[in-house]
């Protein structure tokens, strides 16, 4: 497996694992307009998480699995805009990191589409 693969695979495994042992702070940042309890959705987001590391950790699968995790970036992005909008009047480290989440999703979707190529 390529380090790249390896790499995304660790990191999509590891904060989908989070989503299981520390599911408060992900609560906090599902956008309210989404039906049902926050806590489902973050073990949802949990479960796509774990599966799609999976996909791109095995070799005959990793290229969709790849390209989930690159709609999967995408797709929590308005957690992290959620994110933003609460902390906008937290202290200057929580707003650092609440903003500085957003223009990370690019190199995370990059970073997918180099694996699925």
């Amino acid at each position: 497996m390529d380090k790249q693969a390896i790499g995304l695979a660790g990191m999509l495994a590891a904060m989908g694992t989070l989503h299981f042992v520390a599911p408060k702070p992900f609560d906090s940042i599902v956008p309210r307009q989404l039906p049902g309890s926050p806590r489902t959705w973050t073990y949802v987001s949990g479960v796509a998480e774990l599966a799609v590391a999976a996909a791109v950790a095995y070799p005959p699968t990793r290229r969709a699995g790849a390209l989930a995790a690159a709609a999967l970036f995408v797709g929590v992005f308005p957690a992290n805009v959620k994110m933003a909008v609460d902390w906008r009047h937290a202290s200057p480290a929580k707003r650092a990191i609440a903003f500085g989440r957003l223009p990370l999703q690019l190199p995370l979707i990059a970073w997918a589409r180099r694996v699925a190529r």
